[in-house]
């Protein structure tokens, strides 16, 4: 550029500066003395995208142009920058480079919004003025974005009886070929459109899979379209249209997986009276949000008052280990519709399972019944199918295990199930887990279990502590052993017994009966085999 390109009439750093900051942009960009339309400096992406670059180029009484050079067709527009200086912004508009840019940004998202702003933009800047992305009718509108120049995008929707007001937009989004621009009267552009005064007119379709993705529609302010503007817009309305497809149908499978995964996730727990009931559930995979490990939990019914919970571990993870979940849940809950007790549930759920054909999946589960007693007391029954068995926190900060035991539930046409039965005082709580709790890996060698001794001892700690901030605290404990390694799904659902100054403000004030009551045992788990 020696010969050509002056030096900037500032002085100190300002120009190394104003050079550092035009080179670090894409844009090719030309700054000019509006004094005498010197050329004061032309940044990297003008040098390579129009070498040898000289003032003739472009005319200084014009705010744009088109024009051919070293067969590029290059397209400008100048734009005021500050005093005494203003820009020239130029663009290649050669087909394989607009193609190119295209392809690389439509391909770069699957967000339907944001491939139709793409699209908008792209076409601005290389087609017309102002681009309208329509797309096809849903319950009788049709939504629509625009973009006009260096406007804001804005979005928006119509009835569908004013789609045919658009001279070809009919057409189009019913799947014929376009409509050759200087057949189509850009004067009737509806004024919904956006459009203002336009030169020509220009509707094409977005091809999608199998079906029009919608219709783009330009307009240009003072020159109609060619015969090469109209292919060159096909072909990257082409583009365009296969990545709007594919962005929509990813969206209708998110929609569907977010229905399917609203019934799989963890239910909101009934209001039990006389009793604290907390589940918490952590899948092993975040993004799925679902797994293998449930809980559920079932209200009185006008046969029966008591509260049934359940807590289980489906074989495997992710969504087969969901879906065979939801199964699970189901049949539980029509079993709680007639009345079957925790034992009976599990041998009917083994013999459901067996007839499913699903031969390698097999579940683990607690099954229990609660029930308020006198004193603020809490009795449960609790029936147990090859899973770890619950854990009772007693009010001096013992640790007990649940004598309940039973065989794996799907694996064996005879199960064997021997329930227990358990009383918690005021303050106490059960705690039913999935073996992900103590089969996290983590700790200073990052595969050591955490195993049941550290969830003993953490479970203890809790003595005192409300339901809720029991489960929580157990979560955390956990979630920093792994340190954001490997786990699996973690199941937990907690059954707590009010405390003493719960049930005195229940009851108005008035002292809580001693909890002592059976054989001074203080209701310790006693196994039904």
């Amino acid at each position: 550029m020696t010969g050509i390109v002056s030096e900037l009439r500032t002085e100190g750093p300002a120009p190394a500066l104003l050079r550092a900051a035009l080179d670090a942009t894409d844009e090719a960009v030309v700054l000019c003395d509006a004094a005498d339309d010197s050329i004061l400096l032309v940044n990297t992406a003008a040098s390579a995208l129009v070498p040898g670059l000289s003032r003739d180029l472009f005319s200084s009484r014009s705010d744009s142009f088109a024009a051919t050079h070293a067969g590029r067709h290059l397209e400008g527009r100048r734009l005021p920058l500050g005093p005494g200086h203003y820009g020239w912004f130029l663009r290649d508009r050669t087909r394989a480079t607009i193609l190119a840019e295209a392809g690389r940004r439509l391909s770069g998202s699957l967000h339907l919004g944001r491939c139709l702003r793409t699209t908008a933009e792209l076409a601005v800047a290389h087609l017309a003025d102002t681009a309208v992305v329509v797309l096809p009718p849903a319950r009788r509108r049709s939504s629509w974005l625009r973009l006009a120049g260096d406007g804001p995008v804005e979005e928006g929707s119509v009835p569908e009886s004013q789609l045919a007001e658009v001279p070809g937009l009919i057409e189009v989004l019913d799947g014929f070929p376009p409509i050759p621009s200087r057949w189509l009267d850009a004067s009737q552009a509806p004024a919904w459109l956006g459009l203002g005064p336009v030169g020509g007119l220009l509707v094409t379709p977005l091809p999608g899979n199998a079906e029009p993705a919608g219709a783009l529609i330009l307009g240009r302010r003072d020159t109609p379209f060619t015969a090469d503007d109209e292919e060159l817009a096909r072909i990257f309305a082409a583009r365009a249209g296969a990545a709007i497809s594919a962005a929509a149908l990813y969206r209708e499978q998110v929609d569907t997986t977010a229905v399917l995964q609203a019934d799989l996730l963890p239910p909101s727990l009934p209001q039990a009276d006389g009793f604290e009931l907390v589940g918490s559930y952590q899948a092993a995979h975040d993004a799925l949000r679902i797994g293998g490990d449930f809980y559920d939990a079932f209200g009185p019914t006008e046969a029966n008052s008591d509260t049934v919970i359940a807590l289980g571990d489906v074989c495997g993870t992710g969504p087969e280990a969901a879906v065979l979940t939801g199964k699970v849940r189901q049949t539980l809950r029509a079993l709680r519709l007639v009345d079957a007790d925790p034992a009976e549930m599990l041998r009917v759920l083994n013999q459901a399972l067996l007839q499913s054909g699903r031969h390698q999946r097999f579940v683990t589960m607690v099954v229990g019944s609660v029930r308020r007693a006198e004193h603020g007391r809490v009795r449960l029954t609790l029936a147990t199918g090859g899973h770890p068995p619950p854990l009772v926190l007693r009010g001096d900060g013992s640790v007990e295990e649940v004598p309940a035991s039973g065989t794996l539930i799907g694996a064996v046409p005879q199960t064997v199930v021997r329930p227990a039965d358990i009383e918690l005082a005021p303050g106490e709580t059960c705690l039913l887990y999935s073996d992900g709790l103590t089969e996290a890996r983590g700790g200073p060698t990052s595969v050591e279990q955490w195993g049941e001794p550290r969830l003993h001892a953490a479970l203890a700690s809790c003595r005192g502590l409300p339901g809720a901030a029991t489960v929580e605290r157990l979560r955390q404990l956990v979630s920093d052993w792994v340190h954001g390694g490997v786990r699996d799904d973690i199941a937990m659902l907690a059954v707590r017994a009010p405390s003493r100054t719960a049930l005195s403000l229940r009851d108005g004030g008035a002292p809580t009966p001693s909890p002592f009551a059976i054989d001074g045992r203080r209701g310790r788990g006693r196994s039904r085999a």
